[in-house]
């Protein structure tokens, strides 16, 4: 065993210029925390046969391991896969107005529980709802963390010890592990499952109802089809069934689009709005897909519905946050004003055009010097429109190796995600911001450089 006695201590270490220059960013408390850290590493090193570093080693260990330790886990990459709703990437990106919105916000004290006209306590739960009842045509909207605690939450107050009729074929899964019969048991509903996997039929619902169903739930299938041999009654038809018992129908929409689909060049799917013309009586959906805002659910519908949803013990725990509201209430004012296919960027991506994308993957292999460009498809992503894709324009790269490539491109201070196929690098402009090319193709010059 080597003699640990040569090994520097902690104070000379903190005594060294180069480590007591470091204060100004981490702070003594965090310099000498490393500083044992590192130390300590050595030691069981050197007892187990290593060599001691020398002095200019080991101060650059501890600066690394400070630089590691205050590296943010969550942090801002590039995402050049063409999957518009990235899940692990965040979803959607935020319009600029709801970035402003939360500096103004978040920077200060907020009305978030003040009724000015008042001069008293307000209620949080009015902001975004007069926006969001103008865009829909619901009588009331209430915002929640997320959509499923707003299917939860609407269960839980609307359905609690009572049978809740739904179809086999949206009893969904999506991700994270949330399913339908567990958010319904979660919620105190009974699971009344009606029809088979791939067909159920209007006298099924009715059957349901004849059983004792007190609520009828409608689905999304958000992220999977079913093809083939398959029936199911319109929401039109269910709703109307459902009235004549005076029985409410919840609809989990999932994504929520504003913006029908179809006129992005997208198969037609029921808009919220269409869905409450339809005769839904509460539709559920998410703030952060299709209508490309913050992490939210919204809830939309009836008033004597959302009051008694606004009423639940629930809602304290699943409110959003006065960041959440901001963002959400400049998004909205976007699609208010007809703006939001310039400016909320998912509706401005879905909305790009075959010849803008071939132009710009070709500027890249221009300022490149190198790779193919090539036809490909872009993916709507987070559980949105289940296998629907939109034509677009790719720049395929051919290093020498496609993975190793695609590390050093997510080693880069704003890192750029990619993917592989047929051992090329592929990057699709639709989902690179436009204020990110710049820093895009001058990272990927640097690691050509590095081939």
């Amino acid at each position: 065993m080597k003699p640990l006695r040569p090994i520097p201590s902690v104070d000379s270490l903190l005594n060294l210029p180069t480590i007591s220059g470091l204060q100004q960013d981490y702070g003594h408390a965090w310099i000498v925390s490393a500083v044992r850290e590192v130390l300590d590493e050595i030691r069981s090193q050197v007892s187990s046969g290593e060599t001691i570093p020398t002095e200019e080693e080991i101060i650059q260990r501890v600066t690394n391991l400070l630089k590691t330790q205050s590296t943010a886990t969550l942090q801002s990459v590039i995402n050049a896969t063409g999957v518009v709703l990235h899940t692990n990437l965040g979803r959607a990106p935020l319009c600029r107005s709801a970035l402003d919105a939360i500096a103004q916000t978040s920077l200060g004290f907020s009305t978030l529980e003040y009724d000015l006209s008042r001069g008293q306590r307000g209620k949080r739960d009015i902001h975004a709802a007069d926006l969001l009842t103008r865009l829909t045509g619901a009588e009331a909207a209430l915002v929640v963390n997320n959509n499923a605690g707003a299917v939860m939450l609407a269960l839980a107050a609307l359905a609690n010890r009572k049978k809740v009729a739904i179809s086999r074929s949206q009893l969904v899964e999506i991700g994270g592990g949330f399913r339908i019969p567990e958010v319904m048991r979660l919620s105190g509903a009974k699971l009344l499952e009606i029809g088979t996997t791939n067909r159920t039929h209007l006298a099924d619902y009715e059957n349901a109802i004849q059983e004792g169903a007190q609520l009828v739930l409608l689905a999304h299938q958000s992220n999977f089809k079913i093809v083939g041999f398959t029936s199911t009654p319109s929401l039109p038809e269910i709703t109307a069934l459902a009235h004549r018992y005076d029985l409410p129908v919840v609809y989990d929409l999932g994504s929520g689009a504003l913006i029908d689909p179809e006129t992005l060049g997208l198969e037609p799917d029921l808009t919220v709005q269409a869905s409450l013309r339809h005769g839904a009586d509460l539709v559920c959906f998410s703030g952060d897909k299709l209508l490309g805002g913050p992490q939210a659910g919204i809830i939309v519908g009836k008033t004597k519905l959302i009051e008694k949803i606004r009423g639940h013990a629930f809602y304290r725990s699943l409110r959003a946050d006065k960041l959440c509201l901001a963002a959400l209430s400049a998004t909205l004012l976007e699609y208010l004003k007809g703006m939001a296919a310039e400016t909320v960027p998912v509706i401005a991506m879905l909305s790009r055009k075959e010849a803008d994308l071939r132009a710009q993957a070709g500027r890249w292999r221009s300022e490149l010097q190198a790779g193919q460009v090539i036809a490909g498809e872009s993916a709507i992503g987070g559980g949105s429109l289940p296998g629907q894709t939109l034509p677009t324009w790719l720049l395929a790269l051919n290093p020498k190796s496609a993975r190793k490539f695609n590390q050093r491109l997510r080693r880069f201070e704003t890192p750029i995600i990619a993917r592989i196929e047929n051992d090329q690098v592929l990057l699709d402009p639709r989902t690179v911001l436009p204020d990110q090319e710049t820093v895009l193709l001058a990272n990927l010059k640097i690691a050509f450089s590095e081939e």
